[in-house]
């Protein structure tokens, strides 16, 4: 009769153990993104009511969707910490295609913890990165629940580990292990298309960064949750300005704009409210009239580099000021 211990895969050890190293997680923690990491579609289905069972059947659906708000849909927060939302749990920050393509071909080991001015969230805001060479490709959950999604599926990329062996492990037909070069690929092919690269952070998944995920408006469950009130998307700490010189006003940009923030029917003109950053619309222009430019009141970029750089120097990251000054 085989052990008990070897009905366990490698992968969910491993996660096991991770989870045992934060005196913050109990089994609660861990068995939430165990849930999470095993049977992401079903949960990102139900939790973005695309799941059949929510749509077709009212009764069980809704019963199901509240039993998820109510183990899922808030943080289980001490007393202490009871101003913690669910945007402070699971959330994601965006990220310019250049900081991306950083942050994947990062070549050692990471620990930054406590990210707060880039990161700016009660909870879930270290980067730590294990094996950041293990990098898999996933089908994304978010386009695979809709009856209609945008092609390719397979483009949220899992980075380190303990999550890209336990996905690889657990979703052997909907994930594949790739190389640096094939995640900057799906980042650049995805940039064309005009979807944001987010560096998603979640509780479940150890308090930590785990995937970038590469977003549309449509299908991206987090997005919807920001249009609906629920603040879980970070802006990249830029802004995008426009150089009315230079602007042949070809309208090459509104469309590509998943934040709405570009409106070509009051004029050319770019609602810096709405925009979060992420510099789609600047790679897409050709007479280089659209730049991304830091803004203080943004938070701090996730640029790997400079944030390891400081980590090592035994500094504070850096404010906006200094970086402009430097």
């Amino acid at each position: 009769m085989e052990k008990p211990s070897r009905l366990i895969k490698p992968s969910t050890r491993h996660f096991f153990s991770e989870s045992r190293k934060l005196n913050r997680y109990g089994p609660m923690e861990w068995l939430h993104g165990y849930i999470y990491g095993r049977w992401p579609y079903f949960y990102i289905g139900v939790g973005t009511g695309e799941h059949w069972l929510v749509k077709r059947c009212k009764p069980a659906g809704a019963m199901l969707f509240a039993l998820y708000r109510l183990l899922f849909g808030s943080a289980k927060a001490k007393p202490s910490d009871a101003s913690v939302t669910f945007a402070d749990t699971y959330h994601g920050k965006v990220i310019p295609l250049e900081n991306a393509r950083k942050l994947v071909t990062v070549n050692q080991p990471v620990k930054l913890p406590d990210l707060e001015k880039v990161v700016p969230y009660k909870r879930a805001r270290d980067l730590i990165l294990e094996n950041p060479d293990h990098i898999v490709a996933l089908e994304c959950p978010c386009r695979s629940v809709r009856e209609n999604p945008c092609l390719p599926l397979d483009v949220c990329l899992i980075i380190g580990e303990p999550f890209a062996g336990f996905m690889l492990e657990h979703h052997k037909q909907k994930a594949r292990a790739i190389s640096r070069d094939e995640a900057v690929a799906i980042l650049e092919a995805e940039n064309r298309r005009g979807h944001v690269a987010h560096a998603f952070f979640k509780d479940a998944m150890l308090d930590r960064f785990y995937a970038i995920c590469n977003c549309c408006s449509c299908c991206c469950g987090a997005m919807q949750s920001q249009r609906n009130g629920t603040p879980m998307l970070a802006s990249s700490g830029y802004v995008c300005k426009l150089d009315a010189e230079k602007c042949v006003k070809c309208g090459d940009c509104e469309p590509l704009c998943q934040f709405g923030a570009i409106d070509l029917s009051r004029g050319y003109q770019i609602d810096e409210a709405a925009c979060m950053g992420c510099g789609v619309c600047v790679n897409a222009c050709q007479r280089e009239a659209l730049s991304l430019v830091l803004d203080a009141s943004r938070g701090e970029p996730l640029e790997i580099h400079r944030l390891m750089y400081d980590c090592a120097a035994g500094a504070r990251p850096k404010t906006m000021r200094q970086q402009e000054q430097a």
